[in-house]
């Protein structure tokens, strides 16, 4: 069996999850998706579940190349990084009409209850992003008032994203997300005058 097919099946389960959702995707969907047969498919995923478990970890462990590093390439000042991801996901947005979602997000607010394994990932793939965020803000000290939450500011900011993302989304206009980061940016200005003022 080629060993790129489990990855094959990974990739077109992470773009049908994209576009249908997880409930929605058959392995029907998946089959036609990677033209394989269903033995194939069960060798290395006995159900649908365990592709979602597939799905979850390469988000999980490819955060950093397929996420970050093309969002901060020549990106230095760690602020900047935090705004250049953000504009990651504004590209995607304006690329499919505003039609993108964020892939863990919309997969958290689908799966009512998820069993403990996803649920974890979910939250594993939540952590990984906002533990990066965190280290930008860490990185930018000296512009973030000394008794700021640093993990509780990264959280907000993911919060920022996927909310915006899904305003977006609902009403098929840029302009929503662009606000809120607009506003993002007004609350990091305000932080850095309280510093200086501190």
């Amino acid at each position: 069996m080629p060993p790129d097919t489990r990855q094959r099946i990974i990739r077109a389960a992470m773009e049908l999850f994209a576009i249908k959702g997880f409930n929605s995707t058959s392995v029907a969907d998946l089959l036609s998706r990677t033209q394989i047969n269903s033995g194939s498919l069960y060798h290395f995923f006995p159900g649908k579940q365990d592709v979602l478990v597939g799905v979850l970890m390469a988000y999980r462990d490819g955060i950093h190349p397929m996420l970050l590093q093309p969002a901060w390439e020549n990106v230095k000042d760690p602020i900047e990084k935090v705004f250049a991801l953000l504009n990651g996901y504004r590209i995607m947005l304006l690329e499919t009409d505003c039609t993108f979602g964020c892939p863990i997000g919309s997969l958290a607010l689908e799966l009512h209850e998820p069993d403990l394994v996803v649920r974890n990932l979910i939250a594993d793939n939540f952590n990984a992003w906002t533990g990066a965020i965190e280290e930008c803000l860490d990185a930018a000290g000296d512009r973030i008032p000394s008794e700021t939450d640093l993990r509780g500011l990264a959280e907000f900011i993911l919060t920022t994203m996927e909310g915006a993302v899904m305003q977006a989304r609902t009403h098929r206009d840029i302009g929503f997300y662009d606000r809120s980061i607009t506003q993002l940016r007004t609350y990091f200005e305000l932080l850095a005058t309280a510093r200086q003022n501190a």
